[in-house]
């Protein structure tokens, strides 16, 4: 079974940046996408960010220009550079794992988030 590991979150001031990193038990060459996405509560889970196998990148309109999704294979990990943050960036961020199974269906994983606090 795969886990996932978020790391990084923290407070920040606008115009801040912050770094996650998210840790994978299984490797990151497995996956077909890793992702970021972001919840504040009472809201749906967002999609910031996806990384794809091939090595293309996909980014929510809101985080475009400011966030970069990046692969460590020598880590593992799928890290999120996050710059010139806002306070509605605030939220619990979480890492996805995507991939196919031997039974021909896609399997989805999740870590458990790291909070991510922006305000002055």
């Amino acid at each position: 079974q795969v886990q996932l590991v978020e790391s990084g979150g923290g407070l920040v001031q606008p115009g801040g940046s912050l770094r996650l990193s998210c840790a994978v038990s299984a490797s990151i060459f497995s996956f077909d996408v890793l992702s970021w996405y972001r919840q504040v509560p009472g809201n749906q889970r967002e999609l910031v960010a996806s990384a794809f196998r091939y090595g293309s990148s996909k980014y929510s309109d809101s985080v475009q220009g400011r966030f970069t999704i990046s692969r460590d294979f020598a880590k593992n990990t799928v890290d999120l550079q996050m710059n010139s943050l806002k306070a509605e960036d605030t939220g619990v961020y979480y890492c996805n794992g995507e991939r196919g199974s031997t039974s021909g269906s896609k399997d989805n994983y999740w870590g458990q988030g790291t909070q991510v606090t922006v305000s002055s």
